[in-house]
C-alpha cells in the first residue's frame, strides 16, 4: 500500500526559502514530483524525478526549485529558493507506479510580498 506523507509547509516573507519534505512507503516508485494548486486555480505541475533520478522542472521556476531524494529514507524533497507571493499555494506530493497514480494530503505554502 502506498501512503504518503508531506511537510514543511509555511509561512514565509518573498525571497525566502522554504523545504518540503514527502515520506513515501510502499516500494519503489517510476515516478516521483510535486504539483500545487493556489487558491482559484487549477492543479499545476512543479518538479518530478523518474526512477533513474532525473529531474525535471516546470518552465515558469526559473532554477529557483529542486527536488531531490533520499533512497535509504524513502523521503524526497522540493527545496524551494527565491519565493515569491505567486508561489503560494497547497503543494502535493504525486507518485507514479504504472499505471496508478498516488497524491498526499498537500502542504501549504504561503508567501507574503
Amino acid at each position: 500500500q502506498v501512503q504518503l506523507v508531506e511537510s514543511g509547509g509555511g509561512s514565509v516573507q518573498a525571497g525566502g526559502s522554504l523545504r518540503l519534505s514527502c515520506v513515501f512507503s510502499g516500494g519503489p516508485m517510476d515516478v516521483m514530483g510535486w504539483y500545487r494548486q493556489a487558491p482559484g486555480k487549477q492543479r499545476e505541475f512543479v518538479a518530478q524525478m523518474d526512477r533513474s533520478g532525473t529531474p525535471t522542472y516546470a518552465n515558469s521556476l526559473n532554477n529557483r526549485f529542486t527536488i531531490s531524494k533520499e533512497n535509504a529514507r524513502n523521503i524526497m524533497y522540493l527545496q524551494m529558493n527565491s519565493l515569491k507571493p505567486e508561489d503560494t499555494a497547497v503543494y502535493y506530493c504525486n507518485v507514479e507506479r504504472y499505471p496508478n497514480q498516488y497524491w498526499g494530503q498537500g502542504t501549504q505554502v504561503t508567501v507574503s510580498s
